[in-house]
């Protein structure tokens, strides 16, 4: 089992390395969801999300088929885009993905940091969890 931290790392990269290991048959946790980051304007990437979002929806508005507003649930379907999901190997490995919200209790062992991933001297990026808040997502 394979623990990623994704705080103020780039989503893109971690997710790629996610689903590259997760077609290598590993299971992956990935740690610090909300704390991920989405490089670019914020304005830009809150219209393309809401965009998405007006455009495709159906159904129960916190797991939408198409882009939840959830922080957990967008990674999960960020990293889910990057998997051959209509195959069953790309099923198999989307099932051994789990994603939480900050550390919780039962993923041990040490998390690794995604190498390429950090900020570094990013000046322009918004945060998962704040994206999601403009997407409606409010914490109960």
């Amino acid at each position: 089992m394979i623990v990623v931290d994704a705080e103020n790392a780039r989503l893109g990269r971690v997710s790629a390395f996610v689903a590259k290991k997760l077609l290598q048959g590993e299971e992956v946790h990935i740690i610090n969801a909300e704390n991920a980051i989405i490089s670019g304007n914020p304005v830009d990437t809150i219209a393309k999300y809401q965009h998405r979002r007006q455009l495709r929806y159906k159904g129960d508005p916190e797991r939408s088929p198409y882009w939840p507003k959830v922080p957990y649930l967008f990674v999960k379907r960020l990293v889910r885009g990057m998997l051959p999901r209509k195959k069953p190997s790309g099923r198999a490995a989307h099932d051994r993905l789990r994603v939480h919200v900050g550390r919780p209790g039962s993923v041990l062992g040490d998390a690794i940091r995604v190498p390429g991933a950090d900020k570094g001297t990013l000046t322009k990026y918004i945060t998962v969890s704040e994206l999601c808040k403009y997407l409606g997502y409010n914490k109960r």
